[in-house]
C-alpha cells in the first residue's frame, strides 16, 4: 500500500510540476530547432528498436503475423513519446522525423543488405533514396501557392454576401479556389491539406511535386521492402536465430525495418489512391471534408418535402481536362 502511495506521489509531482522541466521557456528559435529535431532522431531511434523487439521475441511467428504486432508497437511507441513531448515542453518536427527514417533504412542497407543485392537493383535503391531526399528538402521550402493577407480578398469577402462574391471572383485567377490553413495562418491556392510530414501546406503550386514525392516513397519503401525479403531469405538458409548470434541480430533489425517499410506502404498506397480519385474529380481534400463550408458545392433542391441541400462539384470538368489541368493547372 505505501509503493502505491509512494509511485501515485510521485506521478502526482510530475504532473504538477511539468512547467519547471519545459525546455521551451526562455530558449531561442534555433535552439528550440535543435531540441526538435534531437527529439526527432531519439524518437526514430527509439521506435526502430522497439520495432526490432518483435522478430527478437515473437521469432516463431511469419512475418505476416508480425504485421499487425509491428504496427501496435510503433503506435504504442508514438503515443508514450508524444506523452514525453508533452512533459518536457518541446514538439518532434514531423519532416526530420521522417528524414532520420529514409536515413536510418538507408543505413541498414548500406551496412547490413547490400552484400545480397545485385549491383543493377543496389544502384535503383541508392538513387531512389537520393531523390527522397532531394523532394523531401524542394517540398519543405516550397510556395504552395500562397495569397498574401492584406489583399483585397479578404476585405471583400467580409463585407460581400459570400455565394455572389465567390461567384464573381471565380474568373480571377489570384482568388479562384483559395482557403485558408489554420496551421499556416495563410490563404492557399488550390488549398489541398496541410502535411505534418513536409512541414508545409499542399496547394496548387507544389501538389504535383506532392504527388510525385509520395509515389516516391511507395517505390522506394516497396523496393527496400524486396531486398530486405532476399536478405531474410538467404540468411534464414545460413544462419540459426539465436540471441548470441551476431548475424542474428542484424536479420533481427532487418525484419523490423522491413515490417516498418511495409506498414508505411499500406497506408500511402490507399492515400495515393484517394488523391488520384481527388485528380479525376478535381476536388481537393479540404473542399470534400468541409464542402458544406463553401456556397459553390451547395446544391438546392426542392421537392414536396422541402428544401434539401446535396454535393456538387462545379470544378468537375471531365475525367480527361481534370488530368489536362493537374498536369497543366491555371495560374
Amino acid at each position: 500500500m505505501a509503493g502505491k502511495l509512494k509511485w501515485r506521489w510521485k506521478w502526482m509531482w510530475i504532473k504538477n510540476h511539468s512547467r519547471r522541466f519545459n525546455f521551451s521557456s526562455g530558449r531561442s528559435p534555433s535552439q528550440m530547432l535543435s531540441f526538435s529535431t534531437l527529439l526527432s532522431a531519439l524518437l526514430v531511434l527509439a521506435s526502430q528498436l522497439a520495432l526490432a523487439s518483435v522478430p527478437r521475441f515473437f521469432s516463431s511467428l511469419s512475418l505476416v503475423s508480425m504485421l499487425p504486432l509491428a504496427g501496435f508497437v510503433f503506435f504504442a511507441t508514438i503515443v508514450c513519446a508524444r506523452w514525453l513531448r508533452r512533459v518536457a515542453g518541446v514538439n518532434a518536427s514531423p519532416p526530420a522525423f521522417v528524414l532520420f527514417n529514409i536515413l536510418f533504412l538507408w543505413g541498414v542497407y548500406i551496412f547490413v543488405i547490400r552484400q545480397a543485392i545485385s549491383s543493377l537493383l543496389d544502384a535503383f535503391l541508392h538513387a531512389e533514396c537520393s531523390l527522397l531526399l532531394f523532394g523531401l528538402y524542394r517540398i519543405f521550402s516550397s510556395d504552395p501557392g500562397i495569397v498574401p493577407h492584406e489583399s483585397s480578398f479578404s476585405a471583400e469577402a467580409q463585407c460581400k454576401d459570400l455565394p455572389k462574391f465567390i461567384s464573381s471572383t471565380e474568373s480571377i485567377p489570384a482568388f479562384s479556389r483559395v482557403r485558408y490553413c489554420s496551421k499556416c495562418k495563410a490563404n492557399i491556392r488550390g488549398f489541398d491539406h496541410h502535411c505534418p510530414a513536409f512541414g508545409n501546406c499542399i496547394g496548387q503550386k507544389n501538389y504535383r511535386l506532392f504527388i510525385i514525392l509520395l509515389t516516391g516513397f511507395v517505390i522506394a519503401e516497396s523496393t527496400y521492402t524486396m531486398c530486405s525479403t532476399k536478405f531474410i531469405t538467404r540468411s534464414l538458409n545460413t544462419i540459426k536465430i539465436e540471441a548470441e548470434n551476431p548475424n542474428a541480430l542484424s536479420l533481427n533489425m532487418v525484419i523490423s525495418t522491413m515490417l516498418f517499410s511495409v506498414l508505411q506502404v499500406l497506408w500511402q498506397v490507399v492515400f495515393l489512391i484517394w488523391h488520384i480519385y481527388c485528380i479525376c474529380f478535381n476536388i481537393k481534400t479540404e473542399e470534400w471534408i468541409n464542402w458544406n463550408k463553401y456556397p459553390e458545392f451547395l446544391l438546392m433542391e426542392q421537392s414536396h418535402l422541402g428544401n434539401s441541400i446535396s454535393f456538387t462539384n462545379p470544378y468537375d470538368k471531365g475525367f480527361i481536362c481534370n488530368i489536362k489541368e493537374f498536369f497543366r493547372p491555371t495560374l
